[in-house]
């Protein structure tokens, strides 16, 4: 049958080069053009939908948008690909970063040219269009344009680095070429690899000591201190493109040198006849975060049995991605993300608003709880070749495997890219702290719930809602003051109590019982306090309890210590009960009883300034800051936690307008600039009221993302009154509201989950979850899920990082 709207094919153009093109994976489902029946692209939005027959992502969206027009591609791996390791001797320096690879010489593609409006259950296949020199280049264009999750896979590997102005200023002394011997060792000392050459003078130093055991003393730092040039080149990492490790010691970060060419150029170094023989430092990060994965043997040395079935399904590795996997795993245990997500998926797919399933949190959140919870995906890997790095044909970021066969795992690309979108460390591919993702995963999930009109009480971030109170008493005129802050999680410190050292030097330390840690964070603390009714400094007491408990609670062990200013993670055992059982009525809060009087309210500061924490600010301004700083670390973190705007001011304390005073809105409301136009309407693109928008803005003195953070937390503010009052009027209401929670008895909880890690810091090293099933313990480490032995549970239990309990 012949297609007669070929003509209408001339108004379609190829895919722009900022447009994402996905092609490898359906953007409502798992289904991937390696399927029987691969994936068709929309020619018009380039969307990706499956051909499957209950789902039919793709007949969906052509009867949703009107596009006719798809290109079907499949793909196979070509025979020559699963040549086992054996047969040829592999390279000297296997180059970690993918962007290397050739799909082409891999996998075999079909394509074909589909019209809809000929068929509108299937799609009218047209071999001969592609004849067409149009038609063609359409095709073409899709095919090579670098498809949505080819981009995430190739960031992936790299770190988002940037020129500075040291290296796009960069100075240069004439010192004239150097000859090779010159470059064949450290000018201090006799190294010979981690080798950086300074581009201001040309002088030769080594690096210091990196990952993976690779020497360095330091001579070149020693150099930048002398001289105070301040950029360098990482010798064997240049590249005939001009790429290569670029270091600013004047930033004391990794740069880019957009003209290094010219630069070398200047020492007789030719960029076109380098060649890598060294790995960079993004390389030898994952690398050393790799290295952290965890045992999948048993106690009897066996490896641990792999498993398949809905709700085992493993999430596979994108490069750092461990975080993100360990929480979404955790997150769709639990049965009101599974109630909420795994029911509706097909429905809301029907009725979902957004033109593109890719640009929606909604979509992302029903096409992984599809992906995890149907079972559909979870099955052993399909692969030809008996060597252990199988896993690592089709997705080259896989961890290695042992003799089981697991499963292939899916890949949350199109999720991470949009819970990422728009934030400064999870948009990038770097390591990340699992409690942070966790905090900020249910900050976007109820901003989205808030922008679409869904009540948000109903929404399942509301198990983990609730209250903590914290009481303020004035050691000399015993008079109190009460507030209930909204939380997530409870972070609770674990003390640290050295026993000796194990036989590799490495510090031990005493156990812990995880009720100690909540005693410590529910219990009393002596702090100075200027007393508004004392009118005085005074030693108060403030203490702390649970206002109401959460139907879902989870407890972030803070196991660090600060050295030279950067947290090093401590592995202090805590120790759960045998039951894995807690009970928390002790820590409930009562409120203001009879015959406690309040203290009365603090004149502010400033017109326009919150009610600051009292607590927090005593204990900030205790530490030695200056009163200003402390409110300005409050407002920037949320204005209830002191550890939190303490690392806040660590991390600006050379923001060039620390002291400035804060722009707040006077008491006639014309203190603070009028916010823009664009930013209101950005706010009010959120589902909030222009009104409320102004005055979020107003009240952060034009900081949205503060802004964002201030209308959440004053849910019932309709930004209508704009008096000095109204920030503390909106707590009290939002308080009379509640937090979410409940406040009955008893509370007792028991472990669904928890989340360990191995590594020196949060932000390196390889997280896991496990997961009690009703089949028993599970262990998901990305794409690999098996049953967990009872020694691993009980050895990791003690580490973990993140615990998660159900009310029972």
């Amino acid at each position: 049958m012949a297609c007669s709207h070929v003509a209408e094919i001339a108004r379609l153009q190829p895919p722009r080069l900022s447009q994402s093109v996905h092609r490898e994976e359906c953007t409502q489902c798992f289904d991937n053009q390696d399927s029987p029946l691969g994936i068709d692209v929309c020619l018009t939005c380039f969307n990706g939908g499956c051909l499957d027959k209950e789902r039919h992502h793709a007949r969906s969206h052509v009867a949703k948008t009107g596009h006719s027009f798809t290109l079907n591609v499949k793909r196979k791996l070509r025979p020559s690909a699963n040549r086992a390791d054996e047969d040829e001797p592999p390279a000297k320096m296997k180059k970690l970063a993918i962007v290397e690879d050739r799909e082409e010489d891999k996998y075999e593609y079909k394509t074909v040219l589909k019209c809809w409006k000929c068929d509108a259950q299937n799609g009218l296949e047209i071999p001969e269009a592609s004849n067409d020199p149009h038609v063609k280049s359409i095709i073409d264009g899709v095919m090579t344009s670098m498809s949505s999750a080819r981009q995430s896979e190739v960031k992936a590997w790299e770190e988002e680095i940037t020129a500075c102005e040291h290296t796009l200023m960069l100075e240069q002394q004439a010192t004239g070429h150097i000859a090779a011997s010159g470059l064949a060792h450290c000018t201090k000392c006799d190294l010979k690899e981690n080798l950086w050459l300074c581009l201001t003078c040309g002088s030769l130093g080594c690096g210091r000591q990196q990952f993976g055991g690779i020497g360095g003393n330091g001579h070149g730092l020693q150099h930048y201190e002398e001289t105070r040039h301040p950029v360098s080149v990482k010798l064997g990492t240049i590249t005939p493109e001009g790429n290569a490790d670029i270091y600013c010691y004047q930033c004391n970060d990794s740069k880019v040198d957009p003209d290094l060419a010219r630069h070398l150029a200047t020492f007789g170094i030719n960029v076109q006849t380098q060649t890598k023989t060294e790995k960079s430092m993004t390389e030898l990060q994952i690398e050393q975060n790799l290295k952290f994965d965890f045992s999948l043997t048993g106690e009897d040395g066996k490896a641990l049995e792999p498993v398949f079935g809905p709700g085992l399904t493993g999430l596979s590795n994108l490069g750092n991605s461990c975080y993100m996997a360990s929480v979404m795993q955790t997150i769709f245990s639990l049965p009101a993300f599974r109630q909420r997500y795994y029911p509706t998926a097909a429905s809301h797919w029907e009725t979902c608003h957004e033109s593109l399933p890719a640009n929606c949190i909604d979509c992302q959140m029903h096409k992984l709880a599809d992906g995890l919870l149907s079972g559909r995906y979870s099955h052993p890997r399909p692969h030809a070749s008996p060597s252990p790095s199988a896993p690592k044909e089709t997705n080259p970021l896989a961890h290695d495997t042992p003799t089981p066969v697991f499963q292939e795992g899916v890949k949350p690309v199109g999720f991470k890219a949009l819970v990422g979108k728009g934030h400064e460390e999870f948009a990038t591919m770097r390591q990340q702290d699992a409690e942070e993702f966790f905090t900020h995963l249910v900050t976007v999930l109820r901003r989205h719930a808030k922008k679409v009109g869904l009540d948000e009480k109903r929404e399942p971030t509301e198990v983990f809602a609730f209250g903590m109170e914290q009481c303020l008493e004035c050691g000399d005129c015993k008079r109190v003051r009460y507030r209930v802050d909204a939380m997530d999680t409870v972070s609770v410190p674990v003390p640290a109590r050295e026993k000796g050292k194990d036989e590799e030097g490495k510090t031990l330390y005493e156990e812990v019982q995880l009720k100690e840690c909540l005693d410590i964070v529910t219990g009393t603390e002596a702090l100075e306090y200027q007393c508004p009714g004392c009118q005085k400094k005074v030693i108060a007491t403030k203490r702390t309890r649970f206002a109401t408990f959460p139907q879902v609670l989870v407890v972030h062990a803070k196991k660090f210590q600060l050295v030279n200013w950067v947290p090093a993670k401590l592995d202090i055992p805590v120790i759960l009960p045998e039951s894995d059982e807690i009970q928390l009525d002790e820590y409930l809060g009562r409120g203001l009883q009879p015959g406690e009087t309040e203290l009365p309210n603090d004149e502010a500061a400033a017109p326009g300034l919150p009610q600051f924490n009292e607590a927090a600010m005593a204990q900030l301004e205790a530490m030695g800051f200056p009163t200003i700083r402390c409110q300005k670390a409050l407002l920037a973190t949320g204005n209830n936690d002191a550890e939190a705007a303490m690392e806040w001011l660590f991390a600006h304390m050379e923001d060039p307008d620390i002291d400035a005073p804060i722009q707040v809105l006077s008491a006639g409301g014309g203190g603070a600039p009028e916010p823009s136009a664009e930013q209101v309407s950005m706010l009010a693109d959120m589902g909030f009221t222009p009104a409320q928008a102004r005055k979020a803005l107003r009240e952060t003195g034009g900081n949205a993302e503060r802004a964002v953070e201030w209308l959440f937390s004053h849910p019932d503010d309709t930004g209508e009154d704009a008096s000095t009052g109204s920030t503390t009027a909106s707590n009290q209401q939002e308080t009379k509201n509640g937090p979410g929670g409940s406040s009955d008895l008893p509370a007792r909880y028991r472990l669904k989950a928890f989340i360990s890690h191995k590594g020196p810091s949060v932000h390196s090293g390889h997280y896991v979850a496990h997961i009690r099933t009703e089949e028993g313990w599970v262990l998901f480490n990305d794409e690999k899920v098996v049953k967990a032995d009872a020694e691993s549970v009980r050895e990791l239990k003690k580490l973990a990082y993140l615990y998660v309990f159900e009310r029972v």
